[in-house]
C-alpha cells in the first residue's frame, strides 16, 4: 500500500467533506471559503444553484479521494486509475499554481472580487498545490503498478 497516496486520499475526501459543510452552512460558509459574494447572495435567497454547484464539486473531490485510494492499492483497482490520477494531479496543481496569477489577470467580476480576499487564494493555493505535489508523488512512486 502506498502511504502517499493514502494521505493524498484523506486530503481529497476533507476537501470533499469541507464542501458538504459549506452547503450546510449556508452562505456565511460560502463568503468565509471564497465562494463569492454572488453565490453567498444566491444561497441567502434560497435559490438552488450555489448548493448543486458545491454538491457538485464535493462529488467530485470523493471521487477523487476514492481513486487516490485505488492507486494506493486499498481498494480494488479502477478502470483507467493511472491517467485519472495523472488528471487529478494535474487540476490540483494547476489551481495551486495558476490561482494567484489568474485574479490578478483575468478581468472577471469573481476574479476582480478575489482580488480583494489575497489571503484567501494564497492560502488555498498553497493547499492545492500541496495537495497536488501529494498525489504527483504517490503518482510518481505507483506509475509502474498502475493499470
Amino acid at each position: 500500500m502506498n502511504n502517499v497516496l493514502m494521505a493524498a486520499a484523506i486530503m481529497s475526501f476533507f476537501a470533499a467533506f469541507l464542501h458538504g459543510c459549506i452547503v450546510l452552512g449556508g452562505p456565511e460558509w460560502y463568503r468565509f471559503f471564497g465562494a463569492g459574494e454572488g453565490m453567498a447572495q444566491m444561497a441567502e435567497q434560497g435559490r438552488w444553484y450555489p448548493h448543486i454547484v458545491t454538491a457538485g464539486i464535493a462529488t467530485i473531490l470523493a471521487i477523487w479521494g476514492v481513486y487516490a485510494l485505488s492507486a494506493a492499492g486499498f481498494i480494488i483497482p479502477l478502470p483507467l486509475t493511472k491517467w485519472v490520477l495523472a488528471g487529478i494531479t494535474t487540476v490540483y496543481l494547476a489551481r495551486g499554481i495558476f490561482g494567484i496569477v489568474a485574479i490578478n489577470m483575468v478581468h472577471h467580476p469573481y476574479f476582480i472580487e478575489l482580488r480583494e480576499q489575497q489571503t484567501f487564494m494564497w492560502v488555498s493555493s498553497l493547499i492545492c498545490t500541496v495537495v497536488g505535489l501529494t498525489h504527483a508523488v504517490g503518482l510518481y512512486q505507483t506509475w509502474s503498478k498502475l493499470n
